[in-house]
C-alpha cells in the first residue's frame, strides 16, 4: 500500500506515517533452544542528565551496541493521553535518544509511561471506560510514530493496590488487548513494523496474584520484565540483599523465586525478562560489630555523593564505598555485599551478573533487563573497569555468545576468581561462566544445609579483591549461614514455593494460596521498584484473601461495550502501600 497514512488523535496532535521499511532484519542474538533471542532491554531515565558532574548522563553518551532494547523512562499522562513528561524531553532527550539507531540499526527503541512517582489514580481514570482506553491508544501511536519510538512500555505500578481499584486488573488487561489490536492495524494499514509492546511487573507474589492476569498477560504482550530487585532495603529492621539470585528457606525474595512464580503461573518462559538492578540498597547498622546477612539496622545508609538518596548507591558510588569497606561474598546467594563502620551495602557487581546471565540462560528465559544504564559506570571514571561494566557483562553472555553454542560443556571454578579490573579480565570471567553447566543448584532455587561451622554462608573477600564463592561452587555441601553478624547452622531444608499455581477450568492458571497460607494479613516489606527514584518505601498491609478470583474471559468484540468505573471494588481490594514521596 503506497499511500500515506495519517492517524489521528483526540489529543490535539497528529502524525504523518509513510510507508515503512520492510527490508528483513539480521538477528545478531544468541538463540535460545527454542529459536528466540536473548534480550538485553536497558533503561534510560530522563533525569540522568541532571546528576552533578561526572555522574551527568545523556542519551548520546550511550552505546547503541551494548543493548537490544532501549527503553525511555518515563512519559507523563495528561487528560487520558501520553505526553512527555517535558518540553526538553519532547525537543532534546527522544530525538537524541532515537538518533541512537542511526548507528545501530538493529536497534529497537520503547517509550515507558509510569513509574512509582506516577501513582495510580490516573492510571486508573483512564482505565475506567472504553472512550477514555481508546483516547489514551490514539496518544500513544501518534507519539511514538511522531519520535521514532519503536514500541510502548507499561510501567503501572500496581494495579488493584496503592489505592488503584482491584478492577484495574482486568481494565489493564484489556488495555493491553487493545493496544495490541490497534498496533496489529496500524501496522497492517501503513505497512510498518508493528509496535512493540511490554509492561513491567512485579515478582512479588502478593502482587502478582492482585494484580496481574499472568496467562493473558503473557499471551499479549511481547516481553515481561520482572522487576527481581528491591527485595529487601532500608524500610526493613535487618539487613538483607537488593537483589539475591536464589532464596534461603525462611526467605523466599530472590530474583529465581521471581522469575519462577510467573513460569509456573504459565507466562511463556522465553517473554520473561529478569531484572538487574545497577544499583545497592544500604542501612544503617544498630552495632558495628554486627555485620552479617540479616544484622539488626536502624534505617537508612549515607545517601551518595551524586544520586542523592539515602538508602541508595548507584554502582559507581558502591565503586568508591568499597576501596574502604570489607567485602563479603553471599555463598547461597550468590551476590556480594560490603560495610564500613555502621554503613552496609547490598549490591551487584560482575561475578554476581554473569551468575545471574548464567541462571537465565540454563533456565532458558528470554533475558535480562537493567535498571538503569546510567547508575553503571557510564565512562568508566569510577570503578577503574571501562565504561559499562556491569552491563557489558550481560552483553557478553547473552549476546556476544557464539550463535553455534547449543550444548555447554563443563568446567570446573579454581577456590577463588578475580573480580574483573579491567576489559580483558571480565572477559576472562563471563567465558569461564559461559562455558559452565554446574555452577548453579538444580531446579532454580538454592537448598541450605546444616553445617558444620567450617564454611561460613558469607565468604570475607580479601583486599586482593578476589571473590570466593563457597569451596567448590558444583557442590552443596555443608554450610553454616551467617545471620545478624553471628554464624549459626541453618537446618537442612529446600525452599518450596508459598504458593501454587493452579490450572482453572478457564484455561488461565490462577494463584491459589495453601490452606495454611491463606490468610494474607501478615505485613510484606516492598520497595518502589523503580530502582534510584526518590520513593522511601515503608510497609504494605494486605488484607484477607478469601478465595481465589478469576478473571472473566472477555473477547476483544466485548470491551468495547464495557466500562469500569474507578470506584468498583471487590473483597481482594488491597490497602494503599504506605510509601512516602519525597518529590
Amino acid at each position: 500500500m503506497g499511500k500515506l497514512f495519517l492517524w489521528v488523535g483526540e489529543c490535539g496532535s497528529s502524525s504523518n506515517v509513510s510507508p515503512g521499511d520492510t527490508r528483513l532484519r539480521l538477528v545478531l542474538l544468541l538463540k535460545h533452544h527454542n529459536g528466540a533471542a536473548y534480550k538485553l532491554v536497558c533503561y534510560f531515565t530522563n533525569w540522568a542528565h541532571s546528576r552533578p558532574g561526572p555522574a551527568s548522563i545523556w542519551p548520546h553518551d550511550l552505546d547503541p551496541f551494548l543493548c537490544t532494547h532501549l527503553i525511555f523512562a518515563f512519559a507523563s499522562m495528561d487528560d487520558n493521553c501520553i505526553v512527555a513528561s517535558n518540553l526538553q524531553d519532547e525537543k532534546i532527550l527522544y530525538p537524541e535518544f532515537n538518533q541512537l539507531k542511526a548507528k545501530n540499526r538493529e536497534l529497537k527503541t520503547l517509550l515507558s509511561v509510569g513509574g512509582w512517582n506516577f501513582g495510580t489514580s490516573r492510571f486508573t481514570v483512564m482505565l475506567s471506560t472504553s472512550a477514555n482506553r481508546s483516547k489514551f491508544i490514539a496518544s500513544v501511536i501518534s507519539l511514538l510514530r511522531t519520535h521514532g519510538f519503536d514500541g510502548l512500555d507499561l510501567f503501572f505500578l500496581y494495579p488493584g493496590l496503592r489505592g488503584s481499584p482491584i478492577s484495574d486488573r482486568w481494565t489493564f488487561l484489556f488495555l493491553i488487548e487493545e493496544l495490541l489490536f490497534a498496533f496489529k492495524k496500524e501496522a497492517l494499514l501503513t505497512n510498518r513494523p508493528r509496535l512493540l509492546l511490554s509492561a513491567a511487573v512485579s515478582g512479588v507474589p502478593h502482587i502478582v496474584q492482585t494484580s496481574y492476569d499472568v496467562y493473558r498477560m503473557g499471551q499479549l504482550l511481547d516481553f515481561i520484565s520482572v522487576l527481581s530487585y528491591d527485595l529487601h532495603g532500608s524500610w526493613e529492621k535487618f539487613t538483607g540483599h537488593n537483589s539475591p539470585l536464589f532464596s534461603f528457606p525462611e526467605d523466599p525474595k530472590s530474583s529465581a523465586y521471581a522469575m519462577n512464580y510467573w513460569r509456573k503461573l504459565s507466562a511463556p518462559p522465553e517473554k520473561l525478562i529478569m531484572g538487574f538492578p545497577t544499583y545497592g540498597r544500604t542501612f544503617r547498622l544498630l552495632k558495628a560489630s554486627e555485620n552479617g546477612l540479616h544484622a539488626a539496622a536502624m534505617g537508612p545508609g549515607t545517601s551518595g555523593q551524586y544520586t542523592k538518596q539515602a538508602g541508595f548507591l548507584a554502582y559507581y558510588e558502591v565503586c568508591y564505598f568499597i576501596q574502604k569497606a570489607k567485602k563479603y561474598w553471599i555463598d547461597y546467594q550468590y551476590v556480594p555485599y560490603a560495610c564500613k563502620g555502621k554503613e552496609w551495602v547490598g549490591y551487584d557487581d560482575a561475578t554476581s551478573f554473569s551468575y545471574k546471565a548464567k541462571f537465565i540462560k540454563r533456565e532458558h528465559f528470554g533475558g535480562a533487563m537493567v535498571w538503569t544504564l546510567d547508575m553503571d559506570d557510564v565512562r568508566g571514571t569510577f570503578c577503574g573497569t571501562g565504561p559499562f561494566p556491569l552491563v557489558h557483562v550481560l552483553k557478553d553472555l547473552l549476546v556476544k555468545a557464539d550463535l553455534s553454542t547449543t550444548s555447554l560443556p563443563q568446567f570446573q571454578y579454581s577456590s577463588a576468581m578475580k573480580v574483573s579490573r579491567s576489559g580483558s579480565e571480565r572477559l576472562a570471567v563471563t567465558k569461564a561462566l559461559t562455558t559452565d553447566t554446574n555452577i548453579l543448584p538444580p531446579g532454580g532455587e538454592a537448598v541450605a544445609m546444616a553445617g558444620n561451622g567450617k564454611n561460613e554462608n558469607t565468604t570475607p573477600v580479601p583486599g586482593d579483591r578476589s571473590v570466593t564463592p563457597g569451596r567448590d561452587t558444583t557442590l552443596f555441601g555443608k554450610h553454616t549461614v551467617a545471620f545478624r553478624g553471628k554464624t549459626e547452622a541453618s537446618r537442612a531444608k529446600t525452599v518450596t514455593p508459598v504458593t501454587h499455581a493452579t490450572e482453572t477450568s478457564a484455561g488461565t492458571m490462577g494463584a491459589l494460596v495453601p490452606p495454611q497460607t491463606v490468610t494474607l494479613a501478615e505485613k510484606s516489606h516492598l520497595s518502589a521498584s523503580s530502582g534510584g527514584m526518590n520513593g522511601v518505601p515503608m510497609t504494605l498491609q494486605v488484607k484477607t484473601l478469601s478465595g481465589k478470583t478469576m478473571a472473566p474471559k472477555m473477547s476483544l468484540s466485548l470491551l468495547s461495550e464495557m466500562s469500569v468505573t474507578p470506584d468498583e471494588q471487590n473483597s481482594l481490594q488491597s490497602e494503599q502501600f504506605g510509601f512516602k514521596d519525597s518529590n
